[in-house]
């Protein structure tokens, strides 16, 4: 998986902070705040996202809506799964990885793990 650019995650984060479907006037509208940008970039880049499978279209009368088909902690933790991957030694780079954490990280990180099903016949 490639990261997105930064377009895509600034469209993304601004999907993922609402709470409804949005049209592309509203995110053109939200990005403004920050940037100016075109309807038709915004527009062009918000398709490429839902063709990639991150956002889903809905037609309301003469507009689309757009809202997010995944959470933002999924795209976060494929972009972790792809940086590990591309690590000769994969298991150092998460020690690395864990040895960076803060305390209430680290304990995070432990409780999920002892939620985990072990062994070979864990599914998940």
């Amino acid at each position: 998986m490639r990261p997105f650019g930064d377009l895509e995650a600034d469209i993304m984060r601004v999907m993922w902070a609402s709470d409804e479907p949005l049209t592309i006037q509203r995110i053109t509208d939200a990005l403004n705040e920050e940037r100016p940008l075109a309807y038709t970039t915004v527009m062009t880049v918000t398709e490429r996202l839902r063709t990639k499978g991150w956002l889903d279209r809905a037609k309301q009368g003469r507009s689309y809506r757009y809202s997010a088909l995944r959470f933002e902690d999924d795209y976060t933790a494929e972009l972790m799964e792809h940086a590990l991957e591309s690590s000769a030694n994969r298991a150092e780079a998460l020690l690395r990885f864990a040895g960076r954490l803060d305390a209430s990280e680290a304990a995070t990180l432990r409780e999920a793990l002892g939620r985990m099903p072990h062994g070979p016949d864990a599914d998940g």
